[in-house]
């Protein structure tokens, strides 16, 4: 799956609360295996196929970034 058909299949969350199982649901979706919460800290090692959550201050997703 490209990054393209990746934000394609999770675009319904924007504008949805962050929760944890929000990244199970992602993964199912996508079957990307990384996934990084929009709190969590991560490597500074490239990975293409990582997908990260883009939540604002209130924790409603805004975005999804890859690398």
């Amino acid at each position: 799956m490209t990054n393209d058909q990746v934000i394609a299949a999770i675009a319904h969350l924007i504008g949805t609360q962050y929760e944890p199982s929000v990244k199970a649901q992602i993964t199912q979706l996508t079957e990307r295996a990384r996934v990084v919460g929009p709190t969590e800290m991560l490597t500074r090692e490239y990975d293409p196929n990582r997908v990260h959550i883009v939540a604002n201050a209130a924790g409603t997703i805004e975005a999804f970034t890859f690398g």
